[in-house]
């Protein structure tokens, strides 16, 4: 059976260089081609086209393959891994190569969590690296255990100081320590890892830190190690497997050090950081450029989605008003105005994970121990939103495309099963809010501000007073969270914070949209073009209009809007998607997606779509058999 739609031949899209301004701001402007450039010239490569009848295994091998290519691409792995901006740019681009598929999870273990983990502890001046940086063995993370995933500061594994050798004993106590999901099996050719474990020193627990441990050679697994994969999960096919040593002898230089500790000739500990927690954050930081990468392979995915879904929706043509009429399933407001307002969340993901970038990119190596913490909150925060949009807007858009959308040589289906991991790694979403709900309810002070007559209808068309509105928003939560967890027991802190967790999560995710506001309003202010600006801010006000409904009846009663202001909501967010309907090629345009990649779709083409080996068919429009 062979899926159809008629042809209808569209113009070409404009090449990277005539995107314009969107584009400019979109990816960073005048460091566009710096950052983003080579990732993706190479993802433009025939080599990364959707290869169709490929098993697991094979997919999960040639996620390996690519990752050389993107070696070979970088030139300095090293410089790679300790640029936030340019690997997180990567995660973007590489996270719409066969829709999602190994190249992102690979890639941001041996870059981010095992390359960066070895630099942050000293790097090349400790240890040669070199076979790392050359890929002659790649690198895995192993901190998640069966027993432990979100309190992985309590995992089981050991690695005991040896007294006659001055080296490490690293062992897996039960098979609940066993560590779970890492790439740890033979795909790909010869591995290192780097293993959280406990150190014990002389019977002393002295927390968790990081081992350098090899794991296999040309030859297989090396003695001790044991590896079993993992049956087949969705969104990623990678070789995950649990992983467990049998007593593995490591030489002394295996333990990552630095100022949260270091082992003196006499085996004593010597740290400037006070507890084993403090230890531990500060042995696995590099989570946090995890939870950046996380979110821009999330905000790639989803400018790929809303791109191939607006194609298809300008040719895949439906009937029309008239006997014989063909039209566009675009021109219908019920489903253009579901990608746009996707559009719209999109851009503003795309914004706020560029501010949240640059916030890092400052506070990672800042003096100031709340500056950094602030960041690393933040970081949190827009991973979690962003992530979970990500998940709903690529649904949408397969949804949106039929079942059309569910063959995965066009590009749709596997997104949303990708985008599923990025909610759960470098941390669960809801995990990560929480934290951020508690930090929040004391140390973050929203904006507030006395009533003010809330004016007439004309006043929602200002995106900077629907911002204000927002902030508003956000201190009623606050306000709330903070009341529920005076009323809550004294002496039982768990139902005190049970009764309060529910609004501070809300203040979270209203905190979230609030900051993507701000991004997106700084983003309106750079404009170079009026035309630009102009189409920016109808899209800011979009999105605006979409994050306010659910907050009406508070701002109603908090006298911030008025009765006539609530019931034009619904006319007004009408209103703006009717006038940037027009613009809806234009805006998915500007996310730059390589020709190449898109002519690699069937259903992102012009002319027919057929699945059966990609061939074309000029049969009349439907199925045929």
């Amino acid at each position: 059976m062979t899926l159809l739609t008629p042809q209808v031949h569209l113009p070409p899209s404009p090449e990277a260089e005539d995107h314009g301004e969107l584009t400019r701001l979109l990816f960073d402007g005048d460091d566009r081609e710096r950052v983003h450039g080579m990732w993706r010239d190479l993802i433009a490569k025939d080599t990364f086209r959707h290869r169709p009848g490929l098993g697991a295994a094979e997919r999960a091998a040639l996620a390996y393959e690519w990752l050389r290519l993107v070696n070979d691409t970088a030139g300095e792995a090293e410089r790679l891994a300790d640029d936030p901006r340019l690997l997180a740019a990567l995660h973007e681009w590489a996270a719409i190569v066969d829709g999602g598929g190994g190249l992102c999870t690979v890639a941001s273990i041996h870059y981010n969590l095992f390359l960066g983990s070895l630099l942050d502890h000293g790097g090349a001046g400790h240890r040669d690296l070199s076979d790392f940086t050359a890929l002659r063995r790649t690198g895995t993370f192993l901190c998640t255990e069966l027993d432990h995933g979100n309190d992985a500061s309590a995992l089981e594994t050991t690695a005991e100081l040896d007294p006659e050798t001055g080296g490490f004993v690293l062992d897996t106590p039960h098979a609940g320590a066993q560590k779970f999901m890492p790439n740890t099996s033979m795909t790909g050719g010869p591995k290192s890892a780097v293993v959280a474990a406990r150190l014990l020193v002389g019977g002393r627990d002295e927390g968790v830190f990081l081992f350098l441990t090899p794991l296999s050679d040309e030859r297989g697994l090396l003695p001790g190690v044991r590896v079993r994969r993992l049956p087949l999960r969705t969104g990623a096919p990678v070789d995950h497997c649990l992983t467990a040593f049998d007593r593995v002898a490591l030489p002394r230089e295996a333990l990552l050090e630095s100022e949260h500790g270091r082992l003196d000739a006499e085996g004593r500990l010597r740290s400037r950081l006070g507890n084993r927690r403090k230890r531990f954050l500060h042995s696995i930081g590099r989570v946090t450029t995890g939870k950046l990468c996380m979110s821009g392979a999330a905000v790639g995915a989803t400018r790929a989605a809303l791109a191939i879904a607006v194609r298809h929706g300008e040719h895949r043509l439906v009937s029309g008003p008239r006997a014989g009429e063909r039209i566009p399933v675009n021109a219908h407001r019920s489903h253009h105005g579901r990608l746009l307002r996707g559009v719209a969340t999109a851009y503003a993901m795309t914004f706020l994970h560029r501010a949240v970038l640059a916030r890092w990119a400052f506070g990672r190596t800042s003096a100031d121990a709340g500056e950094r913490a602030d960041a690393e909150r933040l970081v949190a925060v827009a991973k979690s939103w962003i992530t979970w949009q990500a998940r709903d807007i690529t649904v949408e858009c397969r949804e949106r495309c039929g079942a059309q959308g569910l063959f995965a040589a066009n590009g749709l289906s596997e997104f949303p099963q990708y985008i599923e991991g990025t909610i759960t790694a470098e941390g669960d979403n809801l995990v990560i809010w929480v934290k951020a709900a508690a930090e929040m309810l004391f140390e973050h002070q929203p904006p507030r501000q006395d009533p003010e007559p809330p004016g007439g209808v004309e006043r929602l068309a200002d995106v900077r007073h629907l911002r204000g509105l927002l902030a508003r928003a956000e201190a009623v939560w606050q306000d709330r969270a903070r009341a529920a967890l005076r009323r809550g027991p004294s002496g039982d802190p768990v139902e005190r914070w049970n009764g309060a967790s529910s609004a501070a999560l809300e203040m979270v995710s209203v905190h979230a949209r609030l900051q993507a506001a701000d991004a997106f309003l700084t983003a309106v202010g750079r404009a170079r073009s009026p035309e630009a600006g102009e189409l920016l801010e109808r899209l800011c006000r979009l999105f605006l209009l979409q994050q306010l409904g659910e907050f009406t009846g508070d701002l109603l009663a908090d006298g911030h809007l008025s009765a006539d202001q609530v019931r034009a909501l619904p006319r007004l967010l009408d209103d703006v998607l009717r006038d940037l309907a027009p613009h809806m090629t234009e805006l998915v345009e500007a996310f730059d997606l390589p020709r190449e990649y898109l002519d690699g779709i069937p259903m992102a083409g012009p002319g027919p779509v057929a699945l059966a080996g990609h061939c074309t068919d000029h049969a009349a429009d439907g199925v045929e058999d």
